[in-house]
């Protein structure tokens, strides 16, 4: 980034951040990203929804190639990942106490 090179490939870039500092490295790369093509390794699909295009891999094959809407349509694997990754977002400790 900082030779300002016209390819970026990121490795998992917010894979060690808290959610706070994830939005912040986020924000950070999107301007930094402007312009360049990037390829970006993402296990939290938040990070790669508004990506162009999405390549899912399992076990080195492709089984799907699209925008975000479009992988939710034909994509079982992505499908699945998507409702675990919301039920997981959606989790929150409890305090013990009934709601």
């Amino acid at each position: 980034m900082l030779k300002n090179a016209p390819v970026l490939i990121l490795d998992e870039a917010t894979a060690y951040a808290d959610s706070e500092n994830e939005v912040l490295i986020q924000q950070a790369l999107a301007n930094l990203c402007r312009g360049r093509t990037v390829l970006m390794i993402a296990h939290r699909l938040h990070t790669v929804i508004a990506a162009q295009r999405i390549v899912v891999l399992d076990q080195g094959r492709v089984l799907g190639i699209g925008r975000h809407e479009q992988l939710l349509e034909s994509c079982e694997l992505y499908q699945q990942l998507w409702q675990d990754h919301t039920r997981i977002r959606q989790w929150q400790l409890s305090s013990g106490e009934p709601a």
